[in-house]
C-alpha cells in the first residue's frame, strides 16, 4: 500500500507539473514569438499579449542595424477603427515602441512594418497579435488564489490515482480537492477576475468564459463524486471527478475570457 501511494504521488506532482505548464504556455495571453529575416539576418523575439491597464505596454525589438526602421500599427480589438502608426525609438539594445494603455479588459491588435530603403517587412500583418490589459491584483490575492488552484489540480490528481490503485484514502483527498476548489476558484477566482477585468463572473450563465466554466464544471464533478460516495464508497465517480478536471484544465488559461465592448463600455466574453 505505501508503495502504491509513492507512485500515486510521483504520477500525480509530474502529470500536474505537464498539465500546468502546457496550460500556460498555450493560453492566448502567453507571449508570441516571432521569427523574421531581415537584411539577411535572422531576428527571433517576442511579443506580449498582456498587460497591466495602468501603463502603456513596452515592445521591445532587438533590431540594432541603422538600415531599418520599424514601426508599430495598432488599434482597438475587435472594432473596425483606422490603424495607428507609431515609430519605434532606438534603444540601447535595440528599438522600442509603446501601445497605448487601454481599460480593464480593453484590447489590442498589432504587428509591426519594418522598412530598409524602399522596401517594406510587415511582420503578423496578416494575423495581428492581440493583447489585452488588465487591472492589477493584490498579491494578497492572488498568490493564494494560484495556490489553491494548484493544490486542487494536485490532490485531484492524487485523489483519481488513489481511487485507481485501491488505496483507501481516496475519499479523503477527494474532499480536500473539492475544499481547495471552492476557495481557490470559487470563492478566491471572482476576486481575482474583479480586480484584473471589473467583473467578479463572466461565466455562464452571463457568458463563456472558460476559466470561469471550467472551474465550475471541476467544483461540480467533485461535489458530485462527493455526494455519490457519502454512504458508499464507489471510486468510478472520484477518477471520473479526476480526469473530467485534467481534461479540463488542460485548456489553455484565459480562452474566451473577459473582453471590453468599446462600443457599449461593458465587459463581455471575448476569444
Amino acid at each position: 500500500m505505501k508503495r502504491k501511494m509513492i507512485i500515486a504521488w510521483v504520477l500525480a506532482v509530474i502529470i500536474t507539473l505537464v498539465a500546468a505548464y502546457y496550460q500556460r504556455k498555450t493560453g492566448p495571453t502567453y507571449p508570441r514569438s516571432v521569427n523574421v529575416e531581415l537584411n539577411g539576418r535572422m531576428y527571433d523575439f517576442t511579443l506580449p499579449r498582456s498587460n497591466s491597464s495602468n501603463t502603456d505596454c513596452e515592445i521591445k525589438v532587438p533590431v540594432n542595424d541603422n538600415g531599418l526602421r520599424g514601426f508599430l500599427v495598432y488599434r482597438k480589438y475587435p472594432t473596425n477603427d483606422k490603424w495607428d502608426t507609431v515609430a519605434f525609438q532606438k534603444t540601447e539594445n535595440g528599438i522600442t515602441a509603446y501601445l497605448p494603455k487601454q481599460a480593464a479588459a480593453g484590447k489590442l491588435e498589432y504587428f509591426v512594418i519594418f522598412r530598409s530603403g524602399v522596401k517594406e517587412i510587415p511582420v503578423l500583418a496578416e494575423s495581428p497579435n492581440v493583447i489585452r490589459f488588465k487591472g492589477d491584483v493584490s498579491p494578497i490575492i492572488l498568490i493564494p488564489h494560484i495556490l489553491f488552484m494548484f493544490v486542487a489540480m494536485l490532490l485531484s490528481t492524487l485523489a483519481g490515482l488513489f481511487a485507481a490503485f485501491k488505496v483507501d484514502k481516496a475519499r479523503l483527498y477527494a474532499f480536500i480537492t473539492f475544499i481547495a476548489m471552492f476557495m481557490g476558484g470559487i470563492v478566491l477566482g471572482p476576486i481575482v477576475q474583479k480586480f484584473a477585468f471589473d467583473a467578479f463572473w463572466t461565466g455562464v450563465p452571463w457568458g463563456w468564459d472558460l476559466t470561469d466554466n471550467k472551474t465550475l464544471i471541476a467544483f461540480v464533478a467533485w461535489g458530485i463524486a462527493l455526494l455519490l460516495n457519502r454512504k458508499k464508497y464507489r471510486p468510478g465517480y472520484i477518477i471520473a471527478a479526476a480526469v473530467i478536471t485534467l481534461a479540463i484544465f488542460t485548456i489553455p488559461h484565459s480562452m474566451f475570457g473577459s473582453q471590453l465592448n468599446y462600443s457599449t463600455g461593458t465587459v463581455t466574453t471575448g476569444r
